[in-house]
């Protein structure tokens, strides 16, 4: 059936090969599903999830009680005493947003120990000019960044005793950067560190595209809050916009308070419909997960075998559903972004192009062809127009729709470039 789409019968054999040595890491992220589909379906049994509390509230959503369902079910999932859900949140780097002004005041210090963040909180934190980001209030900004892919021990101790930081930002994922994403046992090991030092400072992590990949969350480990969009991985392909913030309920609560207003927080905002799917989509999240980090291993292994440098290699452990391949050639990564998009579901016809993004310092390619705008956790290909020239694969509803958007990102990329 591959050959109906045109690819190459080379591309498919290496595709049956890579599947054979795949085999033992494909049992391990079933293994991996397994366990956090029984965390799941237990917050679900123990908050009594019916059907009751998919109805919809419109205006100021007072008395949502589907909705104050959704955030026990959440905490409980990831354990923590309380999480604040909302459709109101457009994106994961708005929460971020929402949680860093929530927690700082001016003259407080926000120290990120994972180098810089997300090109879109450029402008939040002041990196960038801009009249409304934390910089205009006052609220400084420093960084250390990581060393050799972990974290600058040495210079968290000195900061940690010779400044009083309000709250230390941890960023998973890589980003658009050539690091090795965090894994949960270096969380750990770094909060144990800080709070050896500090028992006060707010530590936040930036989950995003990080949940379900191992059996732990950071707030299990010891962070106060974790952050994280439902188009990424906690949707499971369902959510149609959302994220949420999780962790100790004070902290929640100044959250929601700046989500909305002061004096009302959580008690506000309309569902308007949207319970059921993101019920939905946590309840299918493990799942698409796993299949997510299957064609991610399965591009791993077959790009590797195609002679280009991948991060990280099909066997290693997996911090993020994100897989680097590095092209060295802005050529390759537009061809493979094409690739990846015309056997998309939705937009197959559209060729992708590096332009603008709000946001980003240089073009960006995207290959995105989902059902929801932006989502992360369908199958999807990008990265910025800059050397080393890193294609950023994420995501995939299903294994096999993934294999095949793979393979003919690989086709395009032999039969298109010279």
């Amino acid at each position: 059936m591959l050959e109906e789409f045109n690819i190459d019968k080379t591309i498919i054999d290496l595709c049956k090969k890579a599947e054979q040595e795949c085999s033992e890491e494909f049992k391990k992220i079933d293994q991996l599903c397994e366990f956090n589909s029984t965390r799941v379906l237990k917050a679900f049994h123990d908050n009594h999830i019916s059907e009751s509390h998919f109805a919809s509230t419109s205006g100021y959503g007072y008395n949502d009680f589907g909705r104050d369902a959704i955030e026990k079910v959440f905490a409980q999932v990831l354990g923590c005493e309380d999480a604040l859900v909302r459709s109101q949140f457009i994106s994961g780097s708005h929460a971020l947003t929402v949680a860093l002004f929530a927690f700082l005041r001016p003259n407080d210090i926000m120290l990120s120990i994972t180098g810089k963040p997300y090109d879109t909180l450029d402008e939040v934190i002041g990196i960038r000019d801009n009249p409304s980001s934390l910089k205009s209030f006052g609220v400084k900004y420093q960084q250390i960044d990581l060393i050799n892919n972990d974290f600058d021990y040495e210079n968290i101790k000195k900061t940690l005793l010779t400044q009083k930081i309000k709250l230390i930002e941890i960023q998973r994922s890589k980003g658009y950067s050539t690091r090795k994403s965090i894994n949960i046992d270096r969380i750990e090991q770094v909060i144990k560190f800080i709070r050896e030092i500090d028992k006060d400072v707010i530590i936040m992590i930036d989950n995003c595209y990080c949940e379900f990949v191992s059996s732990k969350e950071p707030t299990m480990v010891g962070a106060d809050i974790i952050v994280g969009s439902l188009i990424k991985n906690l949707g499971g392909g369902i959510a149609p916009n959302g994220a949420y913030i999780a962790g100790k309920h004070d902290l929640v609560e100044l959250a929601a308070e700046r989500l909305t207003l002061p004096g009302e927080g959580r008690e506000v905002g309309p569902t308007l419909g949207i319970n059921k799917q993101i019920l939905q989509g946590l309840f299918m999240a493990p799942a698409v997960i796993a299949s997510s980090l299957k064609v991610a291993v399965l591009t791993s292994y077959m790009l590797e075998h195609l002679g280009y440098q991948v991060e990280p290699k099909y066997n290693e452990e997996r911090a993020d559903i994100v897989q680097n391949i590095i092209f060295n050639d802005p050529n390759k990564l537009i061809e493979y972004c094409r690739g990846i998009q015309e056997l998309s579901p939705i937009d197959s016809f559209a060729l992708p192009d590096p332009a603008p993004m709000p946001g980003y310092d240089d073009d960006v390619i995207m290959a995105s062809g989902s059902f929801t705008q932006g989502s992360s956790i369908e199958l999807s290909c990008d990265g910025p127009l800059r050397s080393p020239y890193i294609a950023y694969q994420q995501g995939s509803l299903t294994y096999h729709y993934g294999k095949l958007g793979v393979l003919n990102a690989i086709n395009h990329l032999i039969n298109n470039v010279k």
